[in-house]
Parts: structure tokens; sequence; C-alpha cells
């Protein structure tokens, strides 16, 4: 379950980093690993059906309601944020400054401005712009590893809105696809990066992370004698792969069915922080599950800008 988890959300350790365990060998090779395993679900993806699991076609009745369950989701997080007096990510507090007050009122104004449903792209675009503020208090790499928040605001942006202000939208073919590839390179990208500045370059903080929850080294709480530093390679390796998947849009069914196993094993021990922190994501993953269950929309959600002309 470490996998998966935000170790600057649960431990004040803040080590250096250390690229030079990044580039050992057995890094090296568990990350070559992650990407060989998106190449091959890749390719994988262009010979099987889709939906690729047909029982869960019925999901596909939910797309309509995608950008209201996103709204929902970032929506919550950014107001319970704010009442925590974090910005963006539980890791993130607000200074009890003029600056902190204003980036508060921001994001809880935002956040209720979401749940409510209306207008949603201009508070989309709102959230959008609180990425470059934040970095004006925080710096860049904060900001960026929590691209799965601003994810959603930007497909929330360049979604063509519905004719109902409050509630659907209407999604047909390649409406759907800058939108998504948008949200899947953010939220998967957010995965990336945090497999990199939590784990892989800074193995300091996964161990320090480890060190309070000792149970989190599933290997060797299930009797396999795999070192911690073993196992943070490990988990680095699954949460780029994911990340990767999620790029890709590669068997959106799977992935999100698989990565969502650990996502949601880690509430029972880290909380209410785990869960805001995390409900961007788990909002960006059920988008991926809904639109990969519906028949007409589940062929452009691999789409990259690459692959098509249009």
């Amino acid at each position: 379950m470490e996998i998966l988890a935000h170790e600057t959300w649960f431990t004040d350790d803040r080590p250096p980093y250390d690229f030079s365990f990044l580039t050992e060998r057995a890094t090296l090779l568990w990350i070559a690993g992650a990407v060989a395993l998106t190449l091959m679900c890749r390719l994988i993806a262009t010979r099987m059906a889709k939906p690729e699991i047909g029982l869960l076609e019925p999901l596909g009745s939910l797309a309509p309601w995608v950008p209201r369950l996103l709204a929902i989701h970032a929506g919550v997080s950014l107001l319970a944020q704010a009442a925590s007096d974090t910005y963006l990510a539980p890791s993130l507090p607000l200074p009890q400054t003029t600056t902190g007050s204003t980036l508060a009122l921001l994001e809880g104004t935002v956040g209720v401005w979401l749940i409510s449903g209306w207008s949603v792209r201009w508070a989309a675009a709102l959230l959008v712009a609180a990425g470059p503020l934040g970095m004006l208090q925080y710096g860049v790499l904060p900001i960026v590893e929590r691209m799965d928040l601003l994810g959603i605001g930007l497909f929330l942006a360049v979604l063509p809105p519905g004719s109902n202000h409050y509630g659907s939208a209407t999604v047909r073919g390649r409406m759907i696809r800058l939108p998504l590839f948008s949200l899947r390179l953010l939220v998967g990208g957010s995965l990336v990066v945090l497999a990199v500045t939590e784990k892989l370059a800074r193995p300091d903080l996964a161990l320090a992370f480890l060190d309070r929850y000792p149970a989190f080294n599933l290997l060797q709480t299930w009797g396999f004698p795999v070192a911690d530093l073993d196992f943070v390679r490990l988990a680095g390796a699954v949460e780029l792969a994911f990340g990767l998947l999620i790029v890709s849009g590669a068997l959106p069914q799977l992935a999100v069915i698989l990565a969502g196993i650990p996502f949601n094993a880690t509430l029972f021990f880290l909380g209410s922080s785990e869960l805001i922190g995390h409900l961007p994501i788990y909002g960006a993953m059920l988008a991926l599950l809904i639109y990969g269950s519906r028949a007409e929309v589940a062929e452009h959600v691999p789409w990259l800008p690459s692959m098509s002309r249009a």
C-alpha cells in the first residue's frame, strides 16, 4: 500500500534527493520494466475489443455526468483543504499571512463553485490558474506534484459545456479526445513525478515513511525477506507504471480496477487526509472507467495527438 501513498503527506521528514539511487542498475531495471509494461499494454489494447470488459458496459450510461462528478471530486477536495489550512495538497500548509488568507479564499471559493455546478468552465479556469499562483508561494515542484487536481480543471475548462448548466454534458466521439488527453496526461503525470520525487530519487523519504508505518512494506509484512530499500524500488516502479498506463489510456477499465485496489486500501490506514488528497485521482479514475465502458467513446480514450491528423 505504500506503493501509492504520498509520503510527504504523512511525515515531516524532508531528506535531500539521492539521484545515485535513481541511476543504480537495480532501479533502472525496475524503471525499464514499468516502461515495457506500458508499451505491452498499449500494444495489447490495439488488438482487443473496446470496452475490454463487456460486463462493465452499463457504467457507460454515466458518461454525460462525468464532468459533474469530476467537478464535485475536485471541489470537495479544495474546500476540505481550505478548511484544513492547506493549499492543493495536505503537505502544503497555508501561511498565516495575507497571502495565505488570499489563497485560502481562492481555494474555498473555487471549491464551492465547482460543487455547485454553475458555469463550471470559469471555476475550472480559476483552478488551473491556482497552480501558477501556488508556485509563487511553494515553488514549482510541489505544485507539479499536484497536477492531478489541475488536470481536472483543464478537462472541465476545455470540454464544451452541455445545455444543462448544473448537470450533464453530452459526449460524442472526437469531442472528448483533447479534454480526456489533458486529464490523462496530468493525472498520470502526477503519479510519474511522485514516483521519482518521493521514492526513486528520494529513497530516504520513503524510508522515513516506512519507519512510521512499517506494515506498508507489504512483502515484509507477508513474511518475505524484502528489505525496505528494495521495496522502495518496487513501490516506485509500480507507481510509475500506473502513471504511464493512465497517460497512455490503454486498457482503461483494467488499469483503473488494478490501480483502485492499492489506492482504496490506504484509506483504512491513513484516514481523512488520504481521502481528501486523493479525491481528484479517484474522480479521474472514475472518469476513465466510465468513458472506457461506453462503446462509442471507449475507442477515443487512448487517443494521443501524434496518432491522428484530426
